[in-house]
């Protein structure tokens, strides 16, 4: 979301009898802008991070459903899924935190919130990789501990022995619930955004502002729709996959996993809607590339 909303649009109105200085308001906004440009980069490096390390985790998976090695099948069920999941709840933490991150911007901009500074933002990033790493290594140990030396028959879940399988099913069942909390918040900031936005639209009569905020309405949206296309098919499928037997929730748990790998293709778009730096990137290696190519 390239622009910052302007503060007459929250703070003035045709009533106000003071005009305010708006050489100090466009400087204040400009600080603010280049403060949540940094914050956004740094969320927006970390949702890159958790892309990449998932690419990295296909050919494993892959290679895991198109052999019988014994050994791949341990590398995977072990290693490979742990790394997987990582990656997939890191993709959708990190995607609430950057609507969280546009949202005060859109509400507040004249002001910086601790999650658009750069400092808290690293910290938020850090402790958002640990918490999850800290789940997935107690998976992880109990599966080296009492399942390395068996033999993988159909899936990773014929493997667990009981006390893994109950740490299996726990750690799901708190992944969805981080999941549902990750929806209902992005539902809430696109809804509050969207309200905000019509105040503003109700009390500003220029056309660029009018554009500017109907922009970062869409933005928004682009943002809850990818996740919803991408993660919501899934975890309706999780937990009954977890919790039944039935084949048949086998093959929709592949198939919407598919759809969450997708996340990996769509979030470039976020990268580029949301973030001036990585457009501003993007013009400057085609205007490199043009001159290249005329000299």
């Amino acid at each position: 979301m390239e622009s910052t909303v302007s503060a007459t649009v929250f703070t003035t109105s045709p009533r106000d009898k003071i005009k305010p200085n708006m050489t100090n308001i466009t400087q204040a906004s400009c600080g603010v802008t280049e403060r949540v440009q940094s914050s956004i980069m740094v969320y927006m490096k970390n949702l890159a991070a958790a892309d990449f390390f998932l690419c990295l985790c296909l050919p494993l998976r892959i290679a895991h459903n198109a052999t019988y090695s014994i050994t791949i099948r341990h590398i995977y069920c072990s290693f490979g899924a742990t790394a997987f999941y990582i990656n997939m709840y890191a993709s959708i933490l990190f995607m609430d935190i950057i609507a969280a991150n546009r949202y005060l911007k859109i509400v507040r901009p004249l002001e910086t919130h601790a999650l658009q500074t750069v400092r808290i933002a690293r910290y938020i990033s850090i402790g958002t990789w640990i918490s999850l790493l800290a789940m997935s290594s107690i998976y992880l140990i109990l599966f080296l501990q009492t399942s390395w030396h068996l033999d993988p028959k159909f899936s990773c879940e014929s493997l667990h022995s009981y006390n893994l399988r109950v740490v299996y099913k726990i750690i799901h069942c708190v992944s969805f619930a981080v999941f549902v909390f990750v929806l209902m918040s992005l539902i809430f900031l696109y809804w509050k955004t969207l309200q905000k936005i019509r105040e503003a639209q109700l009390s500003t009569q220029t056309i660029s502002s009018s554009h500017k905020l109907n922009k970062s309405k869409r933005n928004m949206l682009v943002l809850v729709v990818v996740f919803c296309v991408c993660f919501v098919p899934y975890h309706l499928v999780r937990l009954p996959y977890v919790f039944s037997s039935d084949c048949t929730f086998n093959i929709l748990k592949e198939l919407t996993i598919l759809l969450s790998v997708l996340n990996v293709c769509f979030d470039p778009v976020i990268y580029f809607i949301f973030c001036k730096a990585f457009r501003d990137q993007l013009r400057k290696k085609d205007l490199q590339t043009s001159s290249e190519n005329q000299s």
